[in-house]
């Protein structure tokens, strides 16, 4: 092509980003061959939630700061009441607090996961990337005699999390479950008895999508090992012992090939060890390791993240899963973007594992909520 002949330079908007948890806006800029020389993502909310707590009585900040989002408000409620435990002096829960608010955040990654997959996702998988984008929706699934079956799974796995979310934090979005030093509420037997009815079915449908994520990533992997993939830090919490944990642990930041970064730090201390940038174009946060500075230092987070530091899963079936993971992607590292959905549904299953033991475990009936002052 010849520069008399060359198209001008030009930006694609992609404006709202669709199927996605949250609003955003999607700019390329062109060169005169169509060829993408800067791709942004616009995060176009501000929140300000840093600010405007500010000053106010610290039993509010739980109840608060969940209202960054309506997906994921129990990740944010948790978050804060664990600030807050610090803040008036009990870190260390009651047996029954503890496990409360565990139940309650595996339930929010099992809803929450379960919505991602089904809701988000399995158009482009189940009809195909070149499929009518007018098809590419949860209601066609649903129309599909093929998959209507699998969307009613869809539905009822997220209806059980947001049940669990109910039952352990009072509503199922912007509940008041956790409070600083506690809990307000435990789970009654009859509570209980209910989830339990449904949580074989519960596995077993887990167990069905985790399957069609890993058949599609297998069948495809020479093609999505290119597609979107690029190489990345890693960071997520991890257990003392390195195990995954999705509630309490140390930080842990690895590289692309697998090195160690950092390791059973106290999360306390992140900001010893990352720093934030902002940029004009972007109300998000761009994080970094300051040891590797924000052009090396940025990282993933999520499921890919959290599988992929992890020395292992507590529970045998996503144990299992994390290991044929592994032996299909090449080891314990792995920068596959397309990968998170497999990732994804292998923290689901862990999710509902956890839920099923919790569910057993007669701490959750316990009457001692809140830990006493000295």
């Amino acid at each position: 092509m010849t520069a008399k002949s060359a198209a001008a330079p030009r930006k694609i908007v992609i404006d709202p980003v669709t199927r996605v948890e949250g609003h955003g806006r999607v700019t390329l800029q062109l060169d005169e061959r169509n060829r993408v020389q800067q791709a942004r993502l616009h995060i176009i909310e501000f929140r300000g939630f840093e600010r405007f707590i500010l000053g106010r009585p610290y039993w509010e900040v739980p109840v608060l700061v969940q209202r960054l989002c309506g997906i994921c408000p129990v990740s944010h409620h948790l978050a804060a009441a664990k600030a807050m435990d610090v803040i008036v002096g009990a870190p260390v829960l009651t047996p029954t607090a503890e496990k409360m608010r565990r139940l309650m955040h595996y339930g929010q990654f099992f809803q929450s996961h379960a919505l991602h997959f089904f809701h988000l996702c399995s158009p482009d998988l189940l009809f195909g990337f070149d499929a009518d984008p007018a098809l590419r929706n949860v209601v066609a699934v649903a129309k599909d005699s093929r998959y209507r079956e699998l969307a009613v799974h869809g539905v009822l796995m997220r209806k059980f999390g947001q049940e669990i979310i109910k039952a352990t934090a009072g509503k199922k979005i912007h509940g008041t479950g956790a409070l600083p030093g506690g809990v307000n509420k435990n789970l009654s037997v009859a509570e209980r008895d209910g989830f339990l009815k449904d949580i074989e079915q519960m596995v077993a449908w887990t167990e069905g999508a985790l399957a069609l994520a890993k058949d599609y990533t297998l069948a495809h992997l020479d093609t999505l090992k290119d597609f979107g993939s690029f190489r990345s830090n890693h960071l997520s919490l991890i257990r003392a012992d390195g195990a995954m944990d999705i509630y309490h642990g140390g930080l842990r930041a690895i590289t692309a090939d697998g090195k160690t970064l950092l390791d059973h730090l106290d999360y306390q201390d992140y900001d010893d060890y990352i720093a934030e940038e902002v940029r004009p174009w972007s109300y998000m946060k761009f994080p970094f390791i300051k040891s590797l500075g924000p052009a090396e230092g940025w990282y993933r987070v999520g499921p890919l993240a959290r599988i992929t530091t992890a020395d292992f899963i507590d529970t045998p079936k996503a144990d299992a899963a994390l290991k044929a993971f592994r032996a299909a992607t090449g080891g314990r590292t792995c920068n596959i973007s397309m990968a998170y959905h497999w990732a994804r549904l292998i923290e689901t299953l862990h999710a509902i594992e956890k839920i099923r033991d919790l569910l057993h475990d007669k701490d959750l009936q316990g009457s001692d909520l809140m830990t006493k002052g000295e």
